[in-house]
């Protein structure tokens, strides 16, 4: 039966185990919401440059309410910080990077993905919203896309055989990690290749539209020691 946790404690497992995906020199852009966090979980034994795309390489942890610069904020609007040696930049310069290739990994929230690794992380149905921003160049600028988020909404699945919403790419999402498992994008579909503690195969198909191949070295997903 699937331990049953705080929203906190859920968008802080997510973070952490995307955390485990980044390697010493990468240089990684974080979107907005879920995947802000991953900077509070990065290990203090490497390090990683964090980007965002409104001209920053360096971002450091979230602040709190009492160290927020309000001229200090990621692509989204959200206060940020800045580590030692951050650098600041023109907008397009920072897209120079990102379409140059030069991005390890981007981890971004989603709508819906589908067993083709389709994307849709954009258009809420019934929301007025402005465009899919720079997103769309980072799925696939970047080296290595990773969706952090949570496995359902509303008790609906996010994980579909086919996205109904407009897509932000196709073909482009590489791993997905939800409070559920870890779920790798391959030629043969959706593999599910660890399992969070609590939860079994059956519950997580059941929350998931699409078939999942459960991987033959499937292992349990590692999770912070105090949850």
């Amino acid at each position: 039966m699937t331990i049953q946790r705080e929203k906190h404690q859920i968008r802080r497992m997510i973070a952490w185990r995307v955390a485990q995906e980044l390697h010493d020199g990468d240089v990684v852009n974080l979107g907005i919401g879920l995947p802000s966090l991953v900077a509070n979980e990065t290990s203090s034994d490497i390090e990683i440059l964090l980007q965002a795309e409104n001209g920053l390489i360096g971002i450091g942890e979230m602040p709190d309410e009492a160290n927020i610069d309000p001229d200090l904020v990621n692509a989204g609007g959200q206060p940020i910080t800045a580590t030692t040696g951050a650098c600041t930049f023109h907008s397009a310069d920072s897209f120079t990077i990102i379409r140059g290739g030069h991005v390890d990994a981007t981890v971004l929230g989603a709508l819906q993905v589908d067993q083709f690794g389709n994307l849709a992380n954009w258009i809420i149905p019934g929301k007025m919203v402005p465009g899919m921003g720079g997103a769309m160049d980072l799925v696939v600028g970047a080296k290595k896309v990773i969706v952090a988020m949570e496995h359902t909404v509303k008790g609906k699945p996010k994980l579909l055989k086919h996205c109904s919403l407009p897509l932000t790419a196709a073909n482009q999402v590489d791993l997905i990690v939800t409070e559920m498992g870890v779920i790798k994008i391959t030629e043969q579909g959706m593999m599910l290749t660890e399992l969070a503690p609590g939860t079994t195969i059956d519950e997580i198909q059941a929350a998931t539209e699409a078939e999942l191949i459960i991987s033959p070295d499937l292992k349990a997903m590692p999770i912070p020691s105090d949850l």
